[in-house]
């Protein structure tokens, strides 16, 4: 007969102790640092530019999402601005002005693409285009079907005047009215000639604005541009 023997209880483990009584402290996180904006590359770099159907088989691939706001202007792909509150008004109020003011006699195209040539495709916020019967469901509008093309700018009004009002010109687009949120001002710009608009009109909050093309279609600036302090005017 054997005899089973209970074994001995086992000492617990000495306890490890550093050679400090300073508290464990964990590795600090690693901090991405802020990276400078990169100097504009200078002119004689050469740049691979994009045509439309470049421009456009990207989106197809999803290599630009439907809801990335970029724009195609001289071969390069431009991020938009995000836009706000006084933006969206001024956009949504127009659209419902000029579809009822115009139903019948033109289409209105709101925050769609114009396709100038091959290299450019602006997205203006409303576009004003001759009517057709299949409401440019067949292409994309050109220059000569615009009528008036409006910008609604707050934080993009440098690169409108600049950038985009250029290209317009260059491409003979017979009217463009920036609507200057922060100055509450319509700025119309006429009479395109080599590359530039010969003529420019200010509306200010509190008076009218009538395209060149409907004469008899009036337009309060007040009514376009709302919300902001009178001490902003």
């Amino acid at each position: 007969m054997t005899t089973l023997t209970k074994p001995a209880p086992q000492a617990p483990p000495a306890e490890v102790r550093r050679d400090d009584a300073r508290p464990r402290l964990d590795p600090p996180a690693l901090k991405r640092r802020a990276q400078p904006d990169a100097p504009p590359l200078p002119k004689w770099v050469a740049r691979y530019k994009f045509d439309v159907h470049q421009y456009h088989a990207m989106a197809k691939a999803g290599v630009l999402k439907e809801d990335d706001r970029v724009e195609l202007i001289d071969g390069e792909i431009v991020a938009m601005s995000s836009i706000g509150p006084a933006h969206i008004g001024a956009v949504n109020f127009s659209a419902e002005f000029w579809i009822l003011a115009l139903a019948g006699r033109a289409t209105v195209q709101i925050q769609g693409s114009v396709r100038l040539d091959e290299w450019n495709e602006p997205e203006p916020d409303i576009l004003i285009l001759k009517r057709r019967e299949d409401f440019y469901a067949s292409r994309h509008a050109g220059p000569d079907d615009v009528l008036l093309l409006i910008e609604v700018s707050d934080t993009t009004l440098r690169y409108d005047r600049r950038i985009k009002l250029a290209l317009y010109a260059r491409f003979g687009i017979p009217e463009v009215w920036i609507a200057n949120i922060r100055a509450r001002a319509i700025e119309a710009y006429t009479d395109p000639v080599n590359g530039e608009y010969t003529t420019r009109q200010t509306f200010q909050h509190g008076q009218t604005a009538t395209p060149t093309a409907f004469p008899d279609v009036v337009l309060p600036v007040a009514d376009v541009i709302r919300g902001l302090p009178e001490q902003e005017g």
